[in-house]
């Protein structure tokens, strides 16, 4: 009997007590769980990182992306440094966070996996040696009393079918003394009938109360080995509970950036740069670099020579950093202006050209005053600053239309790209690449993958004339767009 014992066959569950036989799989199921658990807690950990590796790379980005614009824009002096420092902080968060990540992945992480494997053992067969192991300890400490149970469930269904047919036999007897059609010997059956069921009921219910009581008996045993490898499931449940609450306290350490020392020194520069901004003091660099306190060449009287009646070329008026020196104009005033990254006056040096025609002006040529490399460089970028620092401005000025930068012939003959009068290029249909907002009124805005119309080839400063679908004309970079195939 016992090789055919199956402790989930003909018996029903009554409640969902762990005394119950077959709820103890709950329990074995719980060792389960707690590896995939271990899984969970893993991917959980990773994402974490792979959140902070991201964040990392964008703040780098972001820190290069804005450094290069505040540099290159028309911010100057102390406010610029203090500017610049929240880059300089973005960089370091940076790194921290990076550091954050290698913690997670090569600290938290694996000792996860690394505890996983030493707790978990897998089976040829599938599933883990500590689930076998807490089942057949299960069904061993139950068998006995489920046994028990078993027969106890037999006897009372025939204790019950036995009062049963003593009801209905009892039942028949009292009809048949009604009914004079029936002979003194099937009244005599009925009533032998009768004896038979009350001899049954009591003896079954012998029999149940019997089993029962052996139940009853066998119940505290039943009960102490349930109990113990219950236990063995609880202390191993309580590794698993206790190292997850330690892994989690280290994961804890290494998100928590507050009480990093370094962490704390990033934001304590951070306001100390940001204090030392000083806007008198940017405004004496101000006016001593590009206001009143520029030294100044002023105009002298010149003798006429023959020699200045030839003209210079361009390569002759741009050389690369030699500049151009107009001898006989003494310089007034001790100061000199020392270059730097923000001045944007030209350098004047002696006896390099004797002299020049008094109707030449050298910041007439264009390829002086237009745009730098740098500023046609960063019209690629989307965020773009509305102007340089380095970019050149007209220094002489006349009330005479020759040398008005904007009448329709400039001081080399050249005619003015923006005069109506110029005749228009064919027009052409362009796209944008790049998302732009217009600095000036004299510019279009339009967003990447928007159409407009070219109206007139790029100019030297890199810039062309369209035409929105909306009727608005104006300037715009001309390496934002593309021409449409």
């Amino acid at each position: 009997m016992s090789g055919s014992y199956d402790d989930s066959v003909g018996v029903e569950v009554s409640s969902d007590s762990f005394w119950e036989v077959g709820n103890y799989k709950r329990t074995v199921k719980r060792i389960d769980d707690g590896h995939r658990l271990c899984n969970d807690l893993m991917n959980c950990i990773h994402e974490r990182a792979r959140i902070e590796k991201v964040y990392a790379q964008q703040l780098t980005e972001w820190a290069k992306r804005w450094k290069q614009l505040v540099e290159k824009g028309p911010q100057y002096g102390t406010v610029e440094r203090a500017w610049c420092a929240f880059m300089s902080e973005a960089e370091k968060v940076s790194e921290l966070h990076l550091e954050v990540k290698g913690s997670l992945m090569n600290e938290d992480f694996e000792k996860i996996k690394n505890w996983q494997k030493e707790a978990f053992h897998k089976q040829m067969m599938g599933g883990f040696k500590e689930t076998k192991e807490a089942e057949d300890g299960f069904r061993k400490a139950q068998k006995p009393w489920a046994k028990k149970l078993k027969e106890v469930e037999a006897a009372k269904k025939a204790y019950h079918a036995a009062c049963k047919e003593e009801k209905l036999a009892i039942s028949r007897e009292t009809n048949s003394k009604a009914d004079p059609a029936l002979n003194p010997e099937q009244l005599k059956k009925l009533q032998d009938k009768v004896e038979r069921s009350k001899q049954d009921v009591l003896k079954t219910k012998e029999k149940y109360e019997k089993s029962l009581k052996e139940l009853d008996n066998a119940t505290p045993q039943y009960m102490e080995n349930m109990e113990q490898v219950f236990e063995q499931c609880q202390q191993f449940e309580e590794k698993r509970l206790r190292f997850f609450r330690e892994v989690l306290l280290e994961v804890q350490k290494h998100l928590d950036l507050s009480n990093v020392a370094s962490y704390k020194n990033i934001y304590r520069e951070l306001e100390q740069n940001i204090k030392t901004a000083d806007a008198v003091e940017d405004l004496r660099w101000f006016r001593a670099n590009q206001g009143p306190g520029m030294s100044m060449n002023w105009p002298q009287f010149e003798e006429w020579s023959a020699d200045l009646n030839r003209t210079l070329s361009r390569r002759e008026k741009k050389k690369a950093s030699d500049g151009v020196t107009l001898t006989g104009i003494n310089q007034t005033g001790d100061q000199v202006s020392q270059p730097n990254k923000h001045s944007s006056s030209l350098s004047v040096q002696s006896n390099t050209v004797q002299s020049v025609q008094p109707s030449y002006n050298p910041f007439e040529d264009e390829e002086d005053t237009g745009s730098t490399v740098s500023e046609k460089e960063d019209n690629k970028i989307k965020n773009v600053s509305s102007y340089e620092k380095n970019q050149s401005y007209p220094t002489d000025w006349s009330d005479e239309e020759s040398n008005n930068p904007f009448s329709s012939t400039d001081a080399n003959g050249d005619t003015n790209p923006f005069d109506e009068d110029t005749p228009p290029a064919m027009e052409v249909r362009v796209r944008a690449l790049y998302d732009y907002e217009g600095q000036e009124q004299d510019e279009l805005s339009f967003k990447a993958g928007d159409e407009l119309t070219k109206m007139e080839n790029e100019d030297e400063q890199g810039w062309c004339k369209g035409r929105l679908d909306n009727g608005q004309v104006g300037l715009y970079p001309a390496n934002y767009v593309e021409p449409i195939q």
